[in-house]
């Protein structure tokens, strides 16, 4: 969908439809309307008795040049997500009603981005695989005209809204599609479209560097795992940011074989590095002061005869060693290698988002991600960031030394699952045990929010891209 800024006059808009922003008790925008048109709208508004509730549409069919006209509530406190909500509820309605565009108008400056997001956000479908007879009827939203819009608030809604769903597309994309190989072909393919380095490590090469972790977590496949380490490098970058994303293509839990009810949907295990290489992207096409590396450890965990076992005792890359209590906590196995090779790169800080621990959404329900972090200053940034973006986080503590002792194992430096209270925690205290002394670390456990089972707001049922928008949003505002 293409978002433009419109600087004509309201009264001339050629488009199928406009979309008016109302505060709650404030309709002045209609002021920029013909009089009559105005006096048709103000009766029907008053016999309908909308008063600009947030959340709240009210369609008005003209049947002249300009199809119809919605109103769209804001309410009174109003922020950068009402505002994203707002405007998809507007595309959404624009495009049940199979219109091609429509005209937002009524957007205060500060909110441009918000709703140039969600319009990008809440016209998505990811309908690629079914077939002509299913989408025959269906009509997309084309263009949306921001009215006196700024070009560059229109620019930065459309990047993080483009790298959010370039992200959805490929979580909602199944295990036969996608696997560590095919993500890491995407990957090559992003970084040469975009100008970004990119190297792909095969088995071979993991085994070679010690990431043994990886490895045996992918081993039981017969698709091999791969390590992707993507590079965003300016001439004089302020500060080296990493980003880790957890890639299971496919988690059928191994030997540990989950339940059939529980094994749905798995082909989301790989959001955290797709929110990785979304976040690429769009600092592609951002060009920030800073260099940004995304690492993805690539696998399937499946149960073969190669397959890794409980009571195996791994060698991690940083050289510590793991016991497998249970091979469905295989993300943490995984993340242990990228997070050591993360912490040699020396940068200033690493952020790693993860699909991790269903003691998460336990914790918090199925909206809000887990937040754990080492630094009191990150992890506060990415709670601002947080509310800005709408993508909701909670910071979940690590000081709990008696909890700490749950992944302490008898014969290896650590285990694999803490058991089951703290869940959430005890897996992001062994993700700890893998970041370099004196590097800033912060943990996005994202199991809930990843991956949506209904419609709400500006997402579609599947895959949500959540992580990306936050961690660009933390990218701009602390660099």
């Amino acid at each position: 969908m293409n978002v433009i800024s419109y600087r004509g006059g309201i009264n001339e808009y050629a488009g199928d439809c406009l979309v008016f922003f109302i505060k709650e008790g404030d309709f002045s925008t209609l002021d920029l309307l013909q009089d009559n048109t105005k006096k048709i709208l103000k009766k029907i508004i008053e016999a309908e008795g909308f008063k600009g509730e947030k959340e709240k549409l009210l369609k008005i069919p003209l049947g002249d040049r300009v199809k119809s006209v919605y109103l769209v509530g804001v309410g009174k406190s109003v922020d950068d997500e009402v505002y994203r909500r707002a405007s998809a509820l507007g595309v959404r309605q624009i495009k049940k009603d199979k219109y091609k565009s429509g005209l937002f108008i009524g957007v205060d400056k500060e909110r441009e981005r918000a709703v140039v997001e969600g319009a990008i956000l809440g016209n998505y479908e990811f309908d690629k695989y079914k077939t002509k007879k299913d989408n025959e009827n269906k009509r997309n939203v084309e263009e949306v005209g921001l009215y006196m819009g700024d070009e560059e608030n229109i620019k930065l809604g459309k990047i993080f809204a483009e790298a959010q769903i370039y992200a959805r597309n490929l979580v909602n994309e199944p295990g036969n599609v996608i696997n560590p190989v095919t993500l890491s072909e995407i990957a090559k393919k992003l970084a040469e479209d975009k100008g970004l380095e990119c190297k792909v490590y095969d088995e071979k090469d993991i085994q070679k560097m010690g990431m043994l972790a990886l490895y045996s977590v992918g081993k039981g496949s017969s698709t091999p795992p791969r390590f992707i380490h993507i590079v965003y490098k300016p001439e004089k970058p302020k500060k080296k940011v990493v980003f880790v994303g957890k890639g299971l293509t496919f988690d059928s839990g191994g030997l540990n074989i989950k339940p059939g009810d529980y094994m749905r949907t798995m082909k989301i295990d790989k959001s955290g590095a797709c929110a990785v290489l979304g976040i690429m992207k769009a600092v592609a096409e951002l060009k920030p002061d800073v260099e940004v590396h995304g690492l993805i450890g690539a696998a399937e965990n499946m149960p073969g005869g190669n397959a890794y076992r409980p009571d195996d005792i791994i060698r991690a890359k940083n050289g510590k060693t793991i016991e497998i209590d249970n091979t469905d906590a295989e993300g943490r196995v995984t993340l242990a290698d990228v997070l050591s090779y993360a912490s040699e790169l020396k940068p200033d800080l690493i952020i790693d988002m993860a699909t991790l621990t269903g003691a998460c959404m336990v914790a918090l329900g199925e909206y809000t991600a887990g937040l754990f972090s080492n630094d009191d200053d990150l992890a506060r940034s990415l709670e601002e960031a947080s509310r800005k973006t709408g993508e909701r986080i909670w910071r979940l503590p690590l000081d709990d030394e008696r909890l700490r002792k749950k992944i302490k194992s008898n014969v290896a430096d650590v285990v694999n699952s803490g058991g089951r209270y703290g869940g959430a925690i005890t897996a992001a205290m062994f993700l700890q045990e893998f970041v370099g002394e004196g590097i800033k670390w912060a943990h996005l456990d994202i199991a809930g929010p990843a991956y949506s089972k209904e419609d709400f707001f500006y997402y579609q049922k599947g895959a949500t891209g959540f992580g990306v928008r936050l961690c660009l949003e933390y990218l701009l505002s602390n660099t």
